[in-house]
């Protein structure tokens, strides 16, 4: 177990926000975990769980113990005639897990590579792109209880999954209303993931149907492409779209596209027509968060050392560096004048993806 002292934060965040950990340790097996629940000064202090710091803004040093996950391992659980379970440590790097499905002939997460951010978080944020989530490609995770020291696992009805959502991001106290999870089942702030498996179906089908897929596979020529050429496609996709956070600091995409319903939808198109929507399977309407905030004006605006990515507008990116780096609270201040914008436009409230520390 690797503790460290008055640690800095600002290589562990995507966001490149300068801040410092009273306490980092380096989990970088189970056991670590068991160590610091056995701890007596750091066992009973309050924790907080960082992965690759892709989805979380720091207004602030952080007083809590952080567990940084450096869980590694990537391996064939099993192979059956309907599919490849694929297990993975929590500290591995999404993307590479992706890479490493492929290259060894596991087909089915192709659709969800250069999501920033690492294995274990993949499962909390019910992560999701170019038709594919998460929880389609689920098959288990092994988590502690942070405070009772106790090992399980959960299935895909267990982990409550729902749009860039789970039972690790709901209290304890709160109701997983529709999840099928009783009262009290959440456990945010309460759990450590440490492992997390995958179903790969076989036989393996392309998700396809985006614009921007359609497109890449028409330039290509390629009626049935391959697992890999899908991959590709969507690496080339996201690097026009999206700004590398190892040279311009973000994370992600800031806002959820919100739903509606059919008649707001129509109310909307009504006053406008050229609003970017998508039916979902429940009847609903996801609207898109970024062409909203790009009608408001915000494109390439600032405010601070806080911006709006010129190409696509769902991003915030940080315009600073190094110890001249953006704020925490320049960022939250950029989001909620956005939200202020969208609402008196649209009347539509975004609510934000990362978790504000």
């Amino acid at each position: 177990m690797v503790v460290e002292k008055n640690a800095p934060l600002q290589p562990c965040n995507t966001f490149g926000i300068a801040a410092r950990a009273q306490t980092l340790v380096r989990v970088r097996s189970v056991d670590d975990v068991y160590a610091v629940l056995a701890d007596p000064q750091l066992a009973p202090a309050p924790k907080f769980v960082l992965g690759g710091g892709s989805n979380i803004i720091l207004t602030g040093d952080v007083k809590s113990v952080v567990l940084k996950m450096e869980i590694k391992g990537l391996r064939l659980v099993e192979e059956t005639p309907k599919a490849w379970i694929v297990e993975a440590g929590a500290g591995e790097v999404w993307h590479d897990a992706v890479a490493w499905t492929l290259a060894h002939g596991y087909p089915g997460l192709e659709n969800l590579v250069l999501i920033p951010g690492t294995v274990g978080a993949s499962p909390v944020q019910n992560i999701g792109a170019y038709g594919v989530e998460l929880q389609d490609r689920f098959e288990s995770l092994d988590a502690i209880d942070l405070a009772t020291g106790q090992s399980f696992s959960l299935d895909a009805a267990q982990c409550g999954f729902g749009y860039r959502d789970s039972v690790f991001k709901h209290a304890p106290s709160e109701a997983q209303d529709g999840s099928g999870l009783p009262r009290g089942m959440g456990l945010a702030g309460r759990a450590v993931i440490t492992h997390v498996r995958f179903r790969l179906p076989k036989p393996w089908k392309p998700v396809l149907g985006y614009l921007d897929l359609e497109r890449r596979r028409a330039e290509a020529g390629v009626e049935h492409p391959s697992a890999g050429q899908i991959f590709d496609w969507i690496c080339d996709i996201r690097r026009a779209k999206l700004p590398d956070p190892t040279v311009v600091g973000n994370a992600g995409s800031f806002f959820k596209n919100p739903t509606v319903s059919p008649d707001q939808c129509a109310d909307i198109i009504a006053r406008e027509p050229k609003i970017v929507h998508y039916p979902m399977p429940d009847g609903s309407i996801k609207l898109a968060a970024g062409w909203l905030i790009d009608a408001c004006g915000w494109k390439g605006k600032s405010i601070g050392k806080a911006g709006v990515y010129e190409k696509q507008a769902l991003v915030l990116v940080n315009r600073g560096q190094g110890a001249d780096s953006v704020t925490g609270g320049e960022v939250m201040t950029l989001a909620k004048a956005i939200q202020t914008s969208v609402y008196e436009r649209f009347g539509i409230r975004l609510e934000p993806e990362p978790v504000v520390v």
